[in-house]
């Protein structure tokens, strides 16, 4: 080797991947801004390009993921104590914690009164294609057959078909061990292909951004601007305010260090709009904070699904409120207490894919609103979903803690030590992470 070689003061340092994300954010918001104002046909299309297949790969592997990450996470369990007991508190938590977020929805979206000054009208919406009811809900859960809903992406009925696998499989026992080393490989094949994706998180960052400047401007925002901001102070007093004291009360443990351990998770879920999509990465970091592997392996892909205070509790609450005053029509007390109900109950419809749409029109129909204002949030959902994501993320990964905290399984050593290390010192599939095992 030569002497040039051996010097380690002449490598090219790494710059670490929130480094990478910011200097996409600020790039794409610069690129967006050429393009609108210089009319860069060419550059608009290209952001849209970009972002539309770093989105396009990371659905291209939530079928399959899903389906894996549910079904392994089940048969899981069996390797750990009081199994049962694990997964009530963690259904519990989540549904705690999406009543304290519909709360604080309704509660800025009650003072700000969001839709009231935006100049729109019930003409400048437009009905969505699908509504969502509660029966297609209920009965939208069992799928018809076992491809369709891989080939339409219908992830709450892929977390079903998975959840009857892994349950079938944990009562076979031994018979099913071929299986479930076959599902492993597979989960593990596919983490290891998702890894890449989240790799071009940076350039995928520069599309998304700069097509949502270049399309939207800043015209628009400013129409929507107390909704915008309503949406994005609401996720901010739930992730810098709720969970940082259920980390400091609950968990007894350090806030600052739960971001620190959760932030390369959180960043890259405000990047991919995508719970699903960055659940190997937030099922790493909550195994870092010290959670069991066993554990986290359920309560994650659980969580990924099903927990998502800023899509189904904070955004569908203003959103009800702000559709309620551009139609003229008064929500009561009655009202209220159907969105918290709905927050709780239905948010397994958003199913960990960008947008909150399902959420929305399930919400709305119930309280009875019309349709038309889901069209009105179309053109500025993208913005609004970076931050109800980061969100999302962020709570899959705290109630894993929490409740890991409150059964003493938490390495409380691995959470004190825990690092928001760059992306590349966590390219190893989820399944090769050495964590403590369950007391």
């Amino acid at each position: 080797m030569s002497a040039t070689a051996e010097k380690p003061g002449r490598r090219i340092p790494e710059v670490p991947f929130w480094a990478q994300i910011i200097a996409g954010l600020v790039l794409g918001v610069l690129l967006g801004w050429i393009a609108r104002n210089q009319d860069v046909t060419w550059l608009v299309t290209t952001l849209q390009k970009i972002g539309d297949i770093f989105i396009g790969l990371l659905k291209l592997a939530v079928a399959p993921l899903v389906f894996f990450a549910i079904l392994v996470s089940i048969t899981n369990l069996r390797k750990v104590n009081n199994a049962a007991r694990l997964a009530s508190r963690t259904l519990l938590w989540f549904m705690a914690t999406s009543l304290i977020a519909v709360a604080i929805g309704l509660a800025i979206g009650l003072l700000t009164n969001p839709g009231s000054g935006t100049g729109l009208t019930a003409k400048d919406g437009a009905k969505p294609d699908h509504a969502g009811s509660w029966l297609d809900f209920l009965t939208g859960i069992v799928p018809t057959d076992v491809v369709t809903p891989f080939t339409e992406l219908n992830v709450l009925q892929i977390v079903f078909m998975a959840a009857v696998a892994g349950i079938a499989a944990l009562q076979l026992g031994d018979k099913a061990k071929p299986i479930l080393t076959l599902s492993e490989s597979v989960l593990a094949l596919l983490q290891k292909a998702l890894w890449w994706v989240i790799r071009l998180a940076p350039l995928g960052t520069v599309g998304l951004i700069g097509n949502a400047i270049a399309t939207y401007g800043w015209d628009l925002i400013g129409k929507y601007a107390t909704f915008t901001a309503d949406v994005y102070i609401g996720c901010a007093l739930v992730l810098f305010g709720v969970y940082p004291l259920l980390v400091a009360t609950v968990a007894k443990a350090s806030p600052l260090q739960f971001f620190k351990g959760a932030w390369p998770a959180i960043q890259l879920g405000f990047v991919s709009r995508s719970s699903v999509g960055t659940m190997p990465l937030t099922q790493k970091v909550t195994e870092r904070l010290g959670v069991p592997k066993e554990y986290a392996s359920f309560a994650v892909p659980f969580g990924a699904t099903t927990k998502m205070d800023g899509c189904a509790a904070i955004y569908p609450a203003i959103a009800s409120i702000f559709v309620a005053q551009i139609f003229d029509i008064q929500l009561g007390f009655g009202d209220y207490l159907l969105i918290a109900f709905v927050s709780v109950v239905g948010s397994a419809a958003t199913a960990g894919l960008t947008g909150a749409t399902v959420m929305l029109t399930l919400t709305l129909s119930t309280l009875g609103l019309p349709m038309e204002g889901v069209g009105l949030l179309l053109a500025i959902d993208p913005i609004l979903d970076m931050m109800r994501t980061a969100t999302n993320v962020a709570g899959q990964a705290l109630i894993p803690v929490l409740v890991a905290a409150r059964e003493k399984i938490l390495d409380r050593d691995a959470f004190d030590h825990a690092s928001a290390s760059p992306i590349d010192a966590q390219d190893e599939p989820v399944e090769a992470a050495p964590v403590p095992a369950a007391a």
